[in-house]
């Protein structure tokens, strides 16, 4: 009887870390926004997910636009911040130029940086790609297990 009480199995991991490998095509920041999508969809995040696929795209975009090269997503969760990295393969760095009136570009960096909560550029390599952009989000609400409630975990320092 004690069984049948208990919260169905989850596993106890806190860290969970994936990386998807996207061509130089212009499919590449739709397959990126559903990735993330489908990451904070299974691991009970769906308070990040507009925030995330907004800045995923926009940085995945900023890859296919500028760098013409395959791109790496990678994403970062823990039970406080999410954390999505987008890498590349040239050595140049992000520029967020000044988005003129009307412009239908030049904006993306700066939403980035309205959205997210931090974000920045890499200081590491990874593997054949030279340089990552980032951004990180407080990681919201976690739902207990079985529960049905929502519990709120503070974000140390914010």
């Amino acid at each position: 009887m004690e069984a049948a009480r208990r919260a169905p199995h989850r596993p106890a991991q806190l860290a969970y870390d994936y990386s998807l490998f996207a061509p130089a095509d212009a499919t590449a920041p739709k397959v990126c926004r559903d990735f993330v999508r489908t990451v904070l969809l299974t691991l009970d995040r769906e308070p990040l997910i507009t925030p995330a696929t907004l800045c995923t795209s926009e940085l995945v975009t900023n890859v296919h636009l500028h760098t013409k090269g395959t791109a790496m997503l990678r994403v970062q969760l823990t039970p406080a911040r999410l954390r999505v990295s987008v890498y590349d393969e040239s050595h140049e760095p992000p520029v967020a130029p000044a988005a003129a009136g009307t412009a239908c570009w030049g904006r993306g960096l700066a939403l980035v940086a309205e959205v997210a909560d931090l974000w920045g550029v890499a200081r590491e390599r990874a593997g054949r790609f030279a340089k990552g952009v980032w951004f990180e989000l407080d990681g919201g609400p976690l739902r207990s297990p079985g529960s049905g409630e929502w519990v709120v975990e503070a974000t140390p320092g914010r």
